[in-house]
């Protein structure tokens, strides 16, 4: 995983992603998932996309009330925009590293 950090060097199939990810709002500020700090790390690698975003799951206060459903609704939209549009794996992880969100293609076969 690399930490995102605004201000950082990113290889180009990072920044494909990282624009993606700029037009996803975060619920909660009304800004981009990446202005308001969110998103905590990534990973691209070929045919999959990790996705680690600021909070943990297990935390009672991101499991009751609007902190939820903003989080739903932001791996909802990475899924939205990435599964089979441009990745035919991906995961979301919380801070915790447990994973929030999974989309794989089943029939996917990479070439060998």
């Amino acid at each position: 995983m690399k930490i995102y950090s605004p201000d950082r060097e990113w290889p180009d199939e990072y920044m494909e992603v990282i624009e993606q990810l700029k037009t996803i709002t975060d619920p909660v500020t009304g800004g981009d998932v990446l202005d308001s700090g969110v998103i905590a790390g990534l990973e691209v690698n070929g045919e999959t996309l990790k996705v680690w975003l600021r909070f943990e799951s297990h935390a009672e206060y991101n499991l009751i009330g609007e902190s939820a459903i903003a989080y739903s609704k932001i791996i909802g939209d990475i899924m939205e925009r990435f599964a089979l549009v441009k990745f035919q794996n991906v995961y979301v992880y919380d801070l915790g590293n447990n994973i929030v969100g999974v989309f794989e293609n089943k029939k996917y076969k990479p070439e060998i």
